[in-house]
């Protein structure tokens, strides 16, 4: 018997400053049947197994916690106790009775050192007071009640000493209000997609940047380029730093951005410009930041789609990962894509993908967008549009996109 298709993602979970504490671990199966128990099980299994064991818990969650949904039958099996206790949270969904069984399971697992969560949160009842002592988290499902009652269930859940995170936060109103009764965590579309983070004031660099970007992408000169990045001292440090470090082997350090920029090369140069575009615009803690997070996987992964699917066309692919990696663009600098890209004067295909979500590129975009939100039918049809690929390919995919981008943020922390 053949495994189980599933499809493997993560949502970023932040506190009330917006940093990044936490993801949440999205597997699902597309099957119309995935709600049945053989599905449920065997599909989370196959999901610990790439996740914990084969791919590795850092590629997956960097140094942040991982929750993990979890079903009736998967609270009750044996299948969870692999998990590592000090680096996931156990959460319960809201398809659980909360039977004397379940809580006594979860008596038990608390015992043994996990921590528990209880997942889509919009009644107060005795089963759920139960559970409560066991609880390190009460996930409230803010779409599913009115404000009032919300705020009825945050103030009756205080005394418990619980962390409180409001979900399918999507909006900047539905933030600020729960943020002001007090939640402690935030998890929804709200710091992922494009069109909801707006208003943000823009860094001087990061113009700067996007003027950069557009001529590296164009093949200006190297004297049009050393005079833009003059203009930013900042960026020019962070330029000279990069290729002193790449090009350690050298009698001398790297002293001149001329210099740099010859031996850094066109490519590696536009890699730097586009990543640095999202550092610099997210106060430079890029390694914290969800939305900068989310831009550089989308980046590499496609990246890796490309090469997967058509390995001799490198142009192709670095135009994958441009188009990926300015997907975000508009919520960074909270101004209008159309905007934006006036100035950079991009490739045809690559201005199509990202202001359409047309041509091929686009339907790149289009998968890797769907793995995020979550919406499994809608991403396994993308990539039957794409042919060659299978599910576990577009995982291992993901995961490899999840690890590199982990280890940039710690190599641009640690060289500060």
């Amino acid at each position: 018997m053949s495994p189980p298709k599933f499809f493997l993602a993560r949502q970023p979970i932040v506190g009330r400053q917006r940093e990044l504490v936490a993801y949440e671990l999205l597997f699902r199966t597309s099957q119309q049947n995935s709600a049945t128990v053989t599905d449920d099980v065997a599909a989370t299994a196959a999901v610990m197994q790439h996740a914990f064991s084969g791919l590795g818990l850092q590629s997956v969650l960097e140094d942040k916690l991982g929750f993990i949904n979890l079903s009736e039958p998967l609270l009750m099996s044996e299948v969870i106790e692999v998990l590592p206790r000090e680096r996931v949270v156990l959460e319960i969904l809201e398809t659980v009775t909360l039977t004397p069984a379940v809580i006594e399971r979860c008596k038990a697992l608390k015992t043994a050192g996990y921590r528990l969560a209880l997942d889509d949160v919009i009644t107060f009842g005795e089963a759920q007071q139960a559970l409560l002592p066991l609880l390190e988290v009460v996930k409230l499902d803010v779409l599913a009640m009115p404000a009032a009652a919300t705020a009825a269930l945050v103030e009756a859940l205080k005394p418990f000493g619980v962390n409180i995170l409001a979900e399918k936060v999507d909006s900047p109103e539905q933030h600020d209000f729960c943020h002001g009764l007090g939640c402690d965590l935030f998890q929804g579309y709200y710091f992922a997609r494009p069109t909801i983070l707006s208003g943000k004031p823009v860094q001087p660099s990061s113009m700067l940047l996007l003027k950069l970007l557009g001529q590296v992408a164009g093949d200006a000169e190297i004297g049009e380029l050393e005079i833009t990045l003059k203009q930013a001292p900042d960026l020019t440090v962070h330029l000279l730093r990069l290729v002193n470090s790449v090009t350690f082997g050298l009698p001398r350090k790297v002293a001149s951005v001329r210099t740099a920029i010859t031996l850094l090369g066109r490519a590696q140069l536009h890699r730097w410009v586009q990543i640095m575009v999202f550092a610099q615009q997210s106060g430079g803690n890029s390694a914290a930041d969800p939305l900068v997070q989310t831009a550089v996987v989308r980046g590499y992964l496609m990246e890796l789609l490309v090469k997967a699917l058509k390995p001799t066309d490198r142009p192709l692919s670095e135009r994958a990962f441009m188009v990926g990696m300015l997907s975000l663009v508009d919520a960074l600098f909270g101004q209008p894509m159309p905007t934006l890209l006036q100035a950079l004067s991009l490739e045809e295909t690559v201005h199509r993908a990202l202001l359409e979500r047309s041509g091929w590129l686009g339907q790149l975009l289009q998968l890797v967008e769907g793995m995020e939100q979550d919406e499994p039918s809608y991403t396994e049809e993308r990539l039957a549009q794409l042919g060659k690929l299978s599910l576990d390919d577009l995982n291992r995919m993901q995961v490899e996109a999840l690890a590199w981008t982990a280890r940039l943020g710690r190599e641009s922390s640690g060289g500060e």
